[in-house]
């Protein structure tokens, strides 16, 4: 089917409402429209090109949890938590009380994703996959009761308070299943010539259009973007998110989505997701060159301590991956007393490695600022 011919669906009566009924995507697409070719291109290089500085920066995973600790905080911020990154990368006995829930839904961000990247090491990118990202992005927050890992039985909506008055209303409950079992077949068909990006861009929107949770339909089409590029190979790490792009960009996110469902305008949300693959795989090559600058820098740096230059070395590729730090927490990674533990991060806050965050004389917590304000800024 060509673009420009596509019909997004139609509104089918139900009780006392109408719902959308998307057309189904599992087909083969084509296209008119020249900036999508020059789009696509482009979005194919910068993507290969953060994949090669995930296969030749050391130590590629203690960065690439920052990568999927700043998605987390920032997918959720777009559907209004308000946790920050310093707040993010800290355990929970430091937080707020009132702080808490927030924090708790990052955290199962973080522990969804990395499930199911391990998954996909043994089993395809699948709808059960899906329900089971889901169950743990639900456990113990907000929507806990609204059946975490199962898909809806009941109708949703988006906008406003009730189905009377709802800005979008997804299919209902009786029609998800043809439309799903449509979208992972859509996935996996070898039968089609349809490069992985578009198919991703119209996975997403088809998703996003089903809804087919009750409650964080969101987050998990979001990170479906990146489980797809990480199970057909376009990334051998889960190096790209876009959460912060649209988060930025929220309004033409939101406008591109609807733009579809009203004027059938697939080619102008193609367009749009490309850009923001182009957008973030440049700013993720950034970051990883700020990343490789910064431990070219303190190397020199940690030379000049002498005896404790090693322990100095495994703390800082400890905050690599983890960037805070007690002294209590040193001493037990590094084995030595508490002395010698808090003079080390003494002299690496002097340094301008460490900087102390609690204000406290005791129980204090020492941030790898430098390194947290890359993930913040890179956006």
């Amino acid at each position: 089917m060509k673009f420009e011919e596509f019909t997004s669906g139609s509104l089918k009566q139900q009780y006392q409402y109408k719902s959308f009924q998307p057309t189904t995507i599992n087909h083969g697409w084509s296209w008119e429209d020249p900036r999508i070719n020059v789009l696509l291109e482009r979005a194919t290089k910068a993507l290969g090109e953060l994949n090669a500085f995930t296969l030749i920066v050391p130590d590629v995973e203690l960065f690439i949890s920052m990568h999927i600790i700043k998605e987390a905080n920032t997918s959720s911020r777009i559907e209004g938590t308000r946790t920050e990154m310093d707040e993010a990368v800290l355990d929970e006995d430091a937080i707020l009380p009132e702080r808490r829930d927030d924090w708790l839904e990052v955290r199962n961000y973080v522990r969804a994703m990395n499930t199911a990247i391990e998954t996909l090491k043994t089993l395809p990118l699948s709808l059960r996959l899906l329900r089971h990202t889901h169950e743990i992005l639900l456990a113990g927050v907000r929507g806990e009761r609204k059946t975490p890992g199962e898909f809806r039985r009941s109708q949703n909506w988006i906008g406003g308070s009730s189905l009377t008055d709802a800005a979008f209303i997804p299919p209902h409950q009786e029609d998800m299943p043809d439309l799903l079992s449509d979208l992972e077949a859509f996935w996996h068909n070898e039968t089609i010539e349809v490069p992985h990006l578009v198919r991703c861009a119209l996975s997403h929107y088809q998703f996003e259009t089903i809804h087919p949770f009750l409650d964080g339909n969101g987050r998990i089409g979001r990170l479906l973007i990146t489980l797809y590029l990480v199970s057909h190979g376009l990334l051998s790490k889960p190096s790209l998110y876009l959460s912060a792009h649209l988060e930025k960009h929220r309004g033409a996110y939101y406008d591109a989505l609807t733009r579809v469902r009203e004027s059938n305008d697939i080619g102008h949300w193609v367009r749009f997701f490309l850009q923001a693959v182009v957008a973030t795989a440049e700013n993720g090559k950034q970051t990883f060159m700020k990343i490789l600058a910064l431990r070219q820098e303190l190397d020199h740096e940690v030379v000049k301590l002498g005896r404790r230059a090693e322990n100095a070395r495994r703390l800082i590729m400890y905050l690599y991956g983890t960037p805070t730090i007690t002294v209590n927490k040193a001493m037990e990674l590094l084995g030595i007393k508490y002395v010698p533990a808090n003079s080390l991060i003494a002299t690496l806050a002097d340094i301008g490695v460490l900087e102390e965050i609690t204000g406290f004389q005791r129980n204090r917590i020492f941030i790898f600022r430098r390194y947290v304000d890359m993930f913040r800024d890179g956006k």
